[in-house]
């Protein structure tokens, strides 16, 4: 199976235990581990819900993927925005992405958790709101979905980015949910 990943830094892989940070390396990115898929990886550092036209119709027509799965929010949580902007921007950036008709996986991001990026119990409280919200999306939009916050996926000491154990955890569910597919 051939999967597109739209995503953030936790698709792309970026690892925060450097100084200046750097990515997994390969082998150790939860896009690495889907067991006989074909990954692109469309990860992006800092990357937001996108507003307005993006590359991503152009990459699916492109490279012809059996399914497109997002996982994006964590960064504008991040800035402040609150779960149901985060949501609303969701819905508006999957219309662009069912155009070209193939099946989206949208994922909900696992829950903030207390660390160096994360100082206040608002992002916290409002990343436990977002899966409710991207699931009411997903139905709304004919689009698959999982909600990762529910996976207890180990994070690093910045409580955003996934540890090598949390990538190998994120992988090990959503092989799952591929298996059903």
């Amino acid at each position: 199976m051939k999967i597109l990943c739209i995503g953030d830094s936790n698709t792309y892989g970026y690892d925060p235990r450097s100084y200046i940070g750097s990515v997994y390396q390969a082998g150790v990115r939860w896009t690495d581990r889907l067991d006989g898929c074909d990954v692109v990886n469309c990860g992006t550092n800092g990357m937001t819900v996108p507003r307005g036209q993006t590359r991503y119709p152009g990459l699916i027509r492109l490279h012809e993927p059996d399914l497109v799965t997002v996982m994006l929010g964590t960064n504008d949580l991040l800035s402040g925005l609150s779960a149901e902007e985060i949501a609303g921007r969701m819905e508006r950036f999957l219309d662009s992405l069912t155009e070209p008709g193939k099946p989206v996986l949208l994922i909900s991001p696992p829950i903030l958790q207390y660390g160096e990026w994360v100082l206040d119990d608002e992002p916290v409280e409002e990343s436990m709101e977002l899966g409710g919200l991207y699931s009411e999306v997903a139905k709304r939009k004919g689009c698959l979905f999982a909600d990762s916050g529910e996976w207890d996926i180990d994070m690093t000491f910045d409580g955003v980015h996934f540890s090598p154990e949390g990538h190998a955890g994120f992988a090990r569910k959503l092989n799952g949910i591929l298996k059903e597919l």
